[in-house]
């Protein structure tokens, strides 16, 4: 029976979400390392671990090669090691090959973790793509505002989910950017032009260099956009039509930007945009399962279960192909104002309006903290088989449903 290792930082929803479904499967042994105790853990997770080792910090190459090592003298060879964390992806490739375990390298970790390099892959491959560059100093970050133009993103490199990444539509807005994260020799930030259309994610499940799987979302509006304007209810829509002709350009874009990239065996999370012109733009492509609620979505469209499909591919290298049956859709529930969750209010409507197309809810509860992310402080996700009556039904959930904050 294989012995498999996961590594998350802490035990978020989503983290506890993949390693239950780790530690379900009948035919795998599985270690945990976290830099949280093992007692956290719900308790039939507890139970269902082989072993865990507990470290300061999982993006330490060194302490997860460490604890790796600890638990292969207590449990055996490594068959594989996994994390869903995209800031944990490089870590892992180095212990892979250090340890000669199968999966993704260094190499090909890096180019989907550091965004500037990335860029230039996809450039060089001839695919659509922000212009950028990686700056040190204020002076050449200014300089590429001249030619560029503004507005422009500022985020670091190597950063995930929208965090400490900001738009900057003027000088002053530059500098602001660049004083919350100053750049400096071995500490660069990244600008992008900013790219204005519609902006959406495409998901594909890779095995052995080639796509059998994929999906697409589009955000309502774009994360960025949503960051900076707390009171939007954000919403995300996995249409019906994914194999619809108008998605061709993306799908073919998508596919040879995994094979520049150096993509094997995973799941990817791309975000792109679609211009006003009809023409397409790569944003940027993570190496891991998208976060967000997306496996969710993906799941419910498909009816099947996305992560345990991801666990078994990575485990096993197998990949049933679900049937798309529905066009799904979450709404993001996020607080007005300051303050703690103090109650909910439209979810007796909501139930009686769409009710009957609800399939999750995360409902926010009194004395929640305020959630800093456009994800917000909960969600509620529906289906149907027409798009329409989907995006209808998410317009009346966020239009009803209000987190009162104080």
């Amino acid at each position: 029976m294989p012995f498999v290792i996961y590594t998350t930082p802490n035990y978020t929803e989503n983290a506890v979400r993949f390693i239950r479904t780790l530690a379900n499967l009948t035919d795998v042994r599985l270690g945990l390392i976290s830099q949280e105790p093992k007692e956290w853990l719900p308790t039939d997770i507890q139970h269902r671990l082989a072993d865990f080792q507990q470290v300061d910090d999982v993006f330490n190459a060194t302490q997860l090669e460490a604890a790796s090592k600890l638990l292969s003298g207590r449990q055996g060879q490594i068959h594989r090691i996994l994390g869903a964390v995209e800031q944990a992806q490089v870590s892992v490739a180095q212990v892979r090959e250090s340890l000669g375990i199968t999966g993704m390298n260094v190499e090909t970790a890096y180019n989907f973790r550091d965004k500037g390099r990335m860029k230039n892959l996809l450039r060089g491959a001839g695919l659509p793509c922000a212009r950028h560059q990686k700056v040190t100093d204020q002076e050449s970050a200014f300089a590429f505002a001249d030619f560029v133009g503004f507005p422009l993103v500022v985020k670091p490199p190597d950063g995930a989910a929208s965090q400490s990444t900001y738009r900057a539509n003027n000088a002053e807005e530059l500098e602001k950017a660049l004083s919350l994260n100053p750049p400096a020799p071995g500490h660069e930030v990244l600008l992008e032009e900013f790219i204005t259309g519609d902006e959406f994610s495409f998901d594909t499940f890779s095995l052995n260099g080639k796509p059998v799987f994929h999906s697409l979302t589009q955000y309502f509006p774009n994360p960025l956009e949503a960051m900076r304007e707390p009171w939007i209810q954000w919403q995300v829509v996995l249409p019906r039509e994914v194999e619809s002709p108008v998605f061709d350009d993306i799908k073919q874009a998508a596919f040879k930007t995994l094979d520049a990239l150096g993509m094997n065996t995973g799941m990817s999370h791309l975000e792109w945009f679609r211009r006003q012109d009809g023409s397409i733009a790569i944003s940027e492509v993570a190496a891991r399962p998208p976060g967000a609620q997306i496996t969710t979505l993906i799941s419910r469209a498909n009816d099947f279960d996305c992560v345990a499909a991801w666990a078994s591919m990575m485990i096993f290298g197998t990949f049933p192909v679900p049937e798309r049956k529905y066009a799904v859709g979450a709404a993001y529930l996020r607080g007005q104002g300051t303050g703690k969750v103090r109650e909910v209010l439209g979810l007796e409507q909501v139930q009686r309006e769409v009710g009957h197309l609800i399939t999750d809810v995360k409902i926010p509860k009194p004395g929640q903290e305020r959630s800093l992310s456009y994800e917000g402080e909960g969600y509620i996700i529906l289906r149907h088989p027409d798009t329409a009556v989907v995006k209808e039904a998410l317009s009346r959930v966020v239009s009803t449903v209000r987190v009162v904050l104080g």
